[in-house]
């Protein structure tokens, strides 16, 4: 990544420090699932002894499920291994203020082990990885991630309390680009957009979704690694205001069985000379070869890389038919029915990944788009012909319709082997394997609808 002015200069932090107007600093790194982790700083303490030194984190924090529990099967860290400790070192580009929380900055970290080396199973090191092998070729990613949620009248708490369930939306119809509907509750769209311009984030737009209060906000593209933090900062600040405000939000991929909330993923290459090295003016189509190389490797990899894309046993429920979520390995152009859809021209050609949901995990999904696209360039891989019509009822293969059949893809992948290596590939098959594992014995509502009388 070039260098790059942070949102907040350390000098500016020192001076905000010392007239009191900031007292925390958090340092604060994605685990597997996206989610931040990390401390709060009293705000002296972080300068004097934190930032040149770095802290410690439980290496647990890259071996639990969702809900914190300890799991076998990591190499990494287990009970055998004594729950070790990993170092968290602030990355200064990252330093910003946190409007939504007074008096507080923020900063993300990168992980390594006692010794220096990186802890390469950690989301933002594989991110890097592949930035770096994308670097040799002389290329920068950049990316842009378009989040959608939903928001209930219901704070976080009446939601625990009440099983999730009967939740009151926000709005009680479709609003898709609905100006009035977004006016509903604009106050709350509007703090989030502006707390986020004053982290250092810059939104473009907000608008209304399909499913009964769901909305979307997008910020405008940058280089790979910073949309992937922003993204995880934007999601953490999304719900810590939601809740100061009173209400929920849920970035779940299928909350109900109406619209999902997706996270398309648009990518484009920059050369060394700040050019779109996916646009060629020249070609019928708008396309230069490295696109189209580039391109026949997301389709090549799809399938095996759709762990990076769906994570969760939830993400694959999103994937019906003509619910603008994809069920194909095809591409189009400004095609919405397929997995992969090329969007622009010129400086602005681009590929859209709308696998994601809103569960993704963007560092390891980028990784992913990053992977497969040097797998196409690595391999010369041709692009088969675009899909111009309807690609749920074409003859393509299928995108995978389970998070088991996505772990065993993943697990038995050469491709995935070879981008990422074994101990990355075990480790996140393993994460596939707990929340398989955990699901596999619940009792779920649905069960007990179907069974307690009438079976």
């Amino acid at each position: 990544m070039a260098d790059r002015t942070p949102p907040l200069a350390l000098e500016e932090l020192r001076a905000l420090v010392a007239s009191g107007e900031i007292d925390t600093v958090v340092l604060a790194f994605p685990d597997m699932q996206g989610r931040l982790q990390g401390k709060r700083f009293a705000a002296q303490f972080f300068l004097d002894d934190v930032l040149d030194h770095g802290t410690e984190g439980c290496n647990y924090l890259l071996a639990v499920d969702t809900e914190m529990n300890t799991v076998d099967g990591y190499e990494m860290a287990s009970w055998d291994r004594g729950y070790g400790d990993f170092a968290m070192h602030a990355d200064l580009s990252t330093l910003r203020r946190v409007p939504w929380n007074d008096g507080t900055a923020m900063l993300i970290a990168d992980l390594a082990w006692n010794d220096g080396s990186p802890v390469v199973a950690a989301p933002r090191q594989i991110l890097r990885r592949q930035l770096e092998r994308l670097a040799e070729l002389g290329y920068t990613a950049h990316v842009g991630t378009e989040l959608e949620f939903i928001v209930f009248k219901d704070s976080y708490e009446q939601a625990w309390d009440r099983g999730y369930k009967d939740l009151v939306p926000a709005n009680q119809y479709n609003i898709d680009y609905s100006v009035l509907g977004t006016g509903r509750i604009e106050p709350l769209l509007r703090r989030i957009r502006n707390d986020m311009t004053a982290a250092g984030l810059t939104v473009e737009s907000a608008k209304g979704e399909c499913n009964p209060g769901q909305h979307e906000i997008v910020f405008k593209y940058d280089e790979a690694l910073v949309t992937c933090d922003q993204h995880a900062i934007y999601k953490t600040g999304a719900k810590e205001i939601a809740s100061q405000e009173g209400v929920s939000l849920t970035f779940m991929a299928k909350y109900n069985e109406r619209e999902g909330n997706s996270c398309h993923i648009h990518l484009s290459l920059q050369d060394a000379d700040g050019r779109n090295a996916m646009a060629d003016d020249a070609a019928s189509d708008g396309m230069s070869p490295v696109m189209r190389h580039f391109l026949a490797g997301q389709l090549a990899a799809l399938r095996d890389f759709a762990l990076l894309y769906a994570p969760n046993i939830n993400s694959y429920k999103r994937f019906q038919p003509g619910s603008f979520a994809p069920t194909a390995v095809a591409w189009g152009n400004d095609n919405r029915t397929c997995s992969l859809r090329v969007v622009g021209h010129g400086r602005s050609m681009r590929f859209e990944n709308r696998l994601p949901g809103g569960d993704v995990n963007p560092h390891l999904a980028v990784a992913g788009l990053v992977a497969a696209g040097l797998y196409g360039i690595e391999h010369q891989l041709e692009l088969p012909e675009a899909c111009t019509g309807n690609a749920y009822t074409g003859d393509y293969e299928h995108v995978p319709t389970s998070l088991r059949e996505a772990a065993e893809l993943w697990e038995n992948s050469p491709i995935a082997k070879a981008a990422f290596g074994d101990e990355v590939v075990a480790h996140y098959r393993n994460m596939a394997r707990v929340e398989l594992q955990a699901f596999d014995s619940a009792v779920t509502d649905w069960e007990l609808r179907r069974s307690f009388e009438r079976l």
